[in-house]
Formats: C-alpha cells, sequence, structure tokens
C-alpha cells in the first residue's frame, strides 16, 4: 500500500471512529463506568442522540426494559429503579448504537460540598495526618469518587462538568487529590454498613455560602436580596450585571474612603507628615496583626515607618520592598504613591524614582485592606527593606500603626459576576447541575469566608438547607455540617470573637429537622486554617448519619440546653452526661451586670455544670469555649467536645 493509499485508509477510519462518537448518546457527567446509584430509589437516565425514534435501556440487575421517544431536540429520558446495595451490574442505553456503562453499584450516595476544609485532600496541597500512610491503605473497591470541576455560571446549567472520566473507583492514585473529609466520611459509612458509597466532592476554598445557594431562595435573605434580585432580573445578560457591578464598586469605594479615619474624602491625610498622635501606636513587623493585638480584625490598617537615608543614595533609584501584605496594600513614599497589589502571597517590590530620592528623612506609609483571615504585613524580615542592590536598609522592626477602618461597619464588598463568590454562581454550575442524580443526602464544612458578617449566617445558612432540599425534591434530606474548628492565637476571653459568633450560627441550623454538626473545637491549629486531622472529622460526620439517618447507634451534640442563677453561681444544664477530661475544666468564663468575663471554676454532677468565680458575685452570663482558639475540655458521651455556648445575647 503506497503512502497516498494509507492517507485515505487513515482520513476513512478516522472519520468513521468520528461518526460512531457522534452516534454515541451522550450523557450527564455523572452517569459513567464505576458509578453508585442510590439504592431501592431511582435513575434517571437523561441524555441526548443524533438518531430519531427509541432510546431502549436496560439494567442488569432487573429484567424489565425501558424505552423512550427521542424528540425533536435529541433529548430523551427514562427512570428506572435501582436495586438493594450490591454490584457490579451494567446499564445498556441504545438508539440503534449501544453504550454500557460498567462496573456500576447500588448503594449510598453522599454530596459533599463546602469551602478549602471540604476541598482539602488527602496528599495535594492539604496532607492530611499520616496521609502517605491513608493513601497506602486506600484501596477501597466499594467506594466510589465523583469530582466537580470548579466552574461558575450566572445561570443555572443543565449539566455538570467533573474531572477525569467520572466515577473513579477509590484507590491511592484517584484519592490523593480528592476531599479528606468525603472520603473518611464514606469509608466509615461503607465500614459500618457494608454497602457501597459513592461521594461527590463539589468543593471551592474560600467561597461563602451564598455562592452555594440558589438566587430565588437569596431573594428571600435579606442581606442578600437586593444582589438575588438583580442576578435573576438580568437573565443571563452578563453585561448588565458588569455594569451594575462598576457602580457597586463606586458606591463601596466612596463609602470605604468616607468611614477611613486616614482619608479626607478620596484624599489620603497620613501620608506626608510623620504621625505623633498618640492614637498610633507601634507593632513590630513583619507579623499578622491579629498576633499583636487586632483580634479577628478585618478592615484597614495604616503603618508608618521613617527612617534616614545615606547621601549617597540622593538623586538614584530605589527598591522598597514591603513584605507580604495580606491582602491589599496601596504605598507612599514620602507622599507620593509607588505601588499597590493585591494578593497575600506577593512580596511588594516597589520602584522609587530618583527624582523623588533625596538624603535624610525619609517617610513610608503602607495602607493595609485585609477582608477576611489574617491581615498585616506578613512574610519574612527578609522581604522588607530598601535601598539599592545589595546596599539597603531594613525596614522589619518597629513601625507604627493606626485603624483606619472596622470592615464590619461596612457594606460587603461588590464581587464581579464572574466570580466564584458571587451570589449563585457555584450553585448554578456545580449544585443544581446534579438535581436529577438522586443522593441519599449532603455534608457541609464551609464557614471561614463568611465569619466576618456572621450576623447574616443563621438565615442564610438555614436557607441554603431547604434550598438543597428543594432542589433534590426531597424535603427529609439528610444534611450533617462541620462546625468551624479552633484557629489563631489561643485566646480564654475573646468576647467579640467573630468566629464563636460564626459557629453559633452554625448550630442555630440544628432546629432544622435531620441535621447534624460534627463539633471540632477540640482538633483545630492555631497556625493553620486547614487542620490535619480530616479523620476525626469524617468520623464524626458518619456518626452522626449512622445514627439519624441509618438507625445505626445513637448521636446527639453535646450542648448547654439551659441554665439558672443560684446567688453566685451559674447552674448549666446539658442535654447528657458530661465530664471534665482533666483536673480542671478549661474555657469557662463568667461576667456580672458589667459584662466583663473572668475565667471561672466549676464541678460537674451528670448533666449538671456549677461555674462560679471569686470575681464575680452577681453572675448574669457565662460563655464556654468562646474565642477563635480557646482551651476547651468539656465532653459529652463518647468522648465528644461539648459545643461553644453562651448563655446571654450581649453583642
Amino acid at each position: 500500500m503506497n503512502i497516498e493509499s494509507m492517507r485515505k485508509l487513515s482520513i476513512a477510519l478516522m472519520l468513521i471512529a468520528t461518526m460512531s462518537l457522534s452516534a454515541t448518546v451522550k450523557l450527564p457527567a455523572y452517569l459513567s463506568d464505576n458509578m453508585v446509584v442510590q439504592q431501592q430509589s431511582t435513575l434517571q437516565i437523561s441524555g441526548h442522540s443524533n438518531h430519531s425514534g427509541q432510546v431502549q435501556v436496560s439494567a442488569s440487575w432487573t429484567k424489565q426494559k425501558f424505552s423512550a421517544t427521542i424528540g425533536s431536540d435529541g433529548a430523551f429520558m427514562v427512570t428506572l429503579p435501582t436495586p438493594k446495595a450490591g454490584g457490579p451490574f451494567k446499564i445498556s442505553i441504545n438508539d440503534g448504537d449501544e453504550r454500557v456503562l460498567n462496573n456500576v453499584l447500588s448503594g449510598e450516595v453522599w454530596f459533599c460540598s463546602g469551602q478549602s476544609n471540604m476541598e482539602m485532600p488527602i496528599k495535594g496541597w492539604g496532607k492530611v495526618k499520616d496521609y502517605e500512610q491513608e493513601l497506602a491503605n486506600a484501596s477501597h473497591p466499594n467506594i466510589r469518587l465523583l469530582q466537580s470541576k470548579r466552574v461558575t455560571s450566572i445561570v443555572p446549567l443543565a449539566e455538570p462538568q467533573v474531572t477525569g472520566d467520572g466515577w473513579a473507583v477509590c484507590s491511592a492514585s484517584t484519592v490523593e487529590n480528592f476531599s479528606a473529609v468525603a472520603y473518611f466520611f464514606a469509608r466509615q459509612i461503607s465500614e459500618q454498613l457494608h454497602v457501597p458509597v459513592g461521594v461527590i466532592d463539589c468543593s471551592w476554598g474560600g467561597t461563602p455560602a451564598e455562592a452555594w445557594t440558589s438566587a430565588s431562595t437569596l431573594t428571600h435573605v435579606t442581606e442578600h436580596q437586593r444582589n438575588a434580585q438583580a442576578v435573576l432580573a438580568a437573565n443571563g445578560d452578563r453585561d448588565a450585571l458588569c455594569k451594575k457591578y462598576e457602580q457597586d464598586v463606586i458606591e463601596w469605594q466612596t463609602a470605604y474612603d468616607r468611614a477611613d479615619a486616614g482619608m479626607f474624602g478620596s484624599t489620603p491625610i497620613w501620608i506626608n507628615d510623620e504621625q505623633t498622635g498618640n492614637d498610633w501606636k507601634t507593632m513590630q513587623l513583619p507579623n499578622a496583626w491579629e498576633w499583636c493585638g487586632l483580634d479577628n480584625f478585618d478592615g484597614i490598617v495604616w503603618f508608618q515607618k521613617t527612617i534616614d537615608l545615606p547621601e549617597c543614595w540622593a538623586g538614584k533609584d530605589l527598591t522598597l520592598k514591603v513584605g507580604k501584605v495580606d491582602d491589599i496594600d496601596i504605598t507612599w513614599f514620602n507622599g507620593q504613591q509607588v505601588g499597590s497589589t493585591d494578593g497575600y502571597w506577593i512580596v511588594r517590590n516597589y520602584q522609587v524614582p530618583a527624582s523623588m530620592v533625596k538624603a535624610g528623612k525619609a517617610i513610608i506609609t503602607v495602607k493595609v485592606k485585609d477582608g477576611s483571615g489574617l491581615g498585616g504585613i506578613c512574610g519574612d524580615a527578609s522581604d522588607m527593606s530598601i535601598g539599592i542592590g545589595d546596599d539597603i536598609i531594613s525596614l522589619a522592626g518597629e513601625w507604627k500603626w493606626h485603624i483606619g477602618v472596622a470592615q464590619e461597619s461596612l457594606p460587603y464588598r461588590a464581587i464581579h459576576p464572574d466570580h466564584q463568590n458571587y451570589p449563585a454562581n457555584l450553585y448554578n454550575a456545580m449544585v443544581y447541575p446534579f438535581r436529577n442524580f438522586k443522593v441519599k443526602g449532603a455534608i457541609w464544612y464551609q464557614g471561614e469566608e463568611n465569619a466576618s458578617r456572621w450576623e447574616g449566617y443563621t438565615p442564610l445558612f438555614q436557607a441554603l438547607i431547604h434550598d438543597w432540599r428543594q432542589t433534590w425534591h426531597n424535603n427529609e434530606m439528610p444534611f450533617y455540617f462541620v462546625q468551624l474548628a479552633s484557629w489563631q492565637e489561643s485566646a480564654l476571653v475573646q468576647p467579640g470573637s467573630a468566629w464563636a459568633h460564626l459557629r453559633e450560627a452554625q448550630a442555630n441550623a440544628l432546629a432544622l429537622d435531620h441535621t447534624g454538626m460534627a463539633v471540632a473545637i477540640d482538633i483545630g491549629e492555631a497556625y493553620d486554617i486547614h487542620p490535619k486531622n480530616k479523620q476525626e472529622v469524617g468520623r464524626r460526620l458518619a456518626l452522626a448519619a449512622l445514627a439519624d439517618t441509618y438507625g445505626k447507634g445513637k448521636y446527639q451534640v453535646p450542648q448547654c440546653v439551659g441554665h439558672r442563677v443560684e446567688g453566685d453561681r451559674v447552674i448549666l444544664t446539658f442535654n447528657q452526661h458530661i465530664t471534665i477530661a482533666g483536673e480542671s475544666a478549661e474555657g469557662l468564663v463568667i461576667a456580672g451586670p458589667d459584662m466583663v468575663f473572668h475565667q471561672a471554676q466549676a464541678t460537674v454532677n451528670g448533666n449538671k455544670l456549677v461555674v462560679f468565680s471569686p470575681m464575680v458575685k452577681m453572675p448574669v452570663a457565662v460563655r464556654y469555649a468562646w474565642a477563635n482558639n480557646p482551651p476547651n475540655n468539656l465532653k459529652g458521651v463518647d468522648n465528644l467536645p461539648v459545643a461553644p455556648f453562651r448563655t446571654d445575647s450581649y453583642r
């Protein structure tokens, strides 16, 4: 055969292959080899065909045959009952060209969602505790994994996008970059029920709850009504939403500048002269400001440092490095702006033009904006300097600082409609597309991104739960969630802790039927917002599901359910017997009418805890584990931690 004949044959074979592929029915990404279907339920097989006429569907677990007429648009839909747990099975979809789904199991399917602590993989960027051993033991043929791609949309999408070829059999290679919490949850469920378990990893780090909630539901949530109504009114018109965003940014920036003590209108007033007022304090940099007295602060802080420039630098270009600023900085040199950057991981490296450089005193001013988590001028001391080449002056050390404005006094910053944090964007692209795939329930680990706006989380979170139940047409769909773990510097007394308030808002969702909470206050890490012990998180979520959903064992979050004051003591009542894991209770504080909290002592008797302090003669409030990272050692049955609580509603 000559080269030309070979070429023609190759083209013909390619055309045949292309025709074959185009003729094969197209299915949603969650219908693939290796999938798990929810047992004793229904499976909707919908798709598209290039043929006309009928689609024939059969499953090896039943002798019954199913068919559907292909619509004028090529769409078809067949619903078939699913068997009790078992397999493997085959599913055939035939529109004239047969497509077979192999190695299908019937069992329990769970939807696993949230932000980075749900996203955190076994290995990957997360590296959970004992991850090497976990991977070595990760061969579980009865556990199947499906991972959603991280995509956004301003309108609900019909079908999801997933990584790889769809469902994968759990092994070291398939699970290493999969949600650790989802995997450990699935492992526990499968081991206890002896059934196949499928978990869908649908998570995205740093995202707020409103992004995971539908726009129609958000129109009923006070804090989000305006944006949600705009999304619905736009009806997919991205340009309209972008115009609204531009106007919102202008309004937000105007409000920010008006409230910022370092601004007069749009003009900065702390950049030309050395600030010497008593309101200015000092801080050692580099450092996160939360570790230097600004506990849980988000907003704007101004920093200033005065240095002496040598004569030999006069009239020469200088390199100014002001560290890794978390998150956004504007930097001035002697009253003139020399740079601005957004990104906590970026070392600021600015050029000071020769025309601005004179010998003697120089003033460096840095305005820092931080929206959540840690804030400040961070990084290494070597990241902070000014000079020419190797001839530098270190800027590490003492800086003056002054608060510009606290974020809590301002409206939430506008978000671009293409951003993952935009209201409903993740619901539209990553939740809604799974609506026709039956799941048993959902597990959820999120809240960090909403902590600075904790006031609105109680209605928002409960609205999300209702929303998802409506999406899957199951008003009793189980929904189990993780209460935020401890984080940041350890503190006993922190009445204004946003994380404590957020934990309380999460716990409020327990008022809804078929919900459960995994308390994680005892397994957090001070300097890592992503604690490594995801095994215990998955286990506690599984305990809730096993008890409430499957009737296996008992699970109840140890909680304070009442209190009364007797003289100088407060008697707390819990929903179960509690114990003190140690010589004395930790994490309890008590306050009198002045609402100044003092460390408390306690004695325990069954489900009663008597709390007192010699500093408080007229107690009115008790709080437990009420801080970002509080001491805590109260335990309930099965050694589960008591959930943080307060008996008051003051601030």
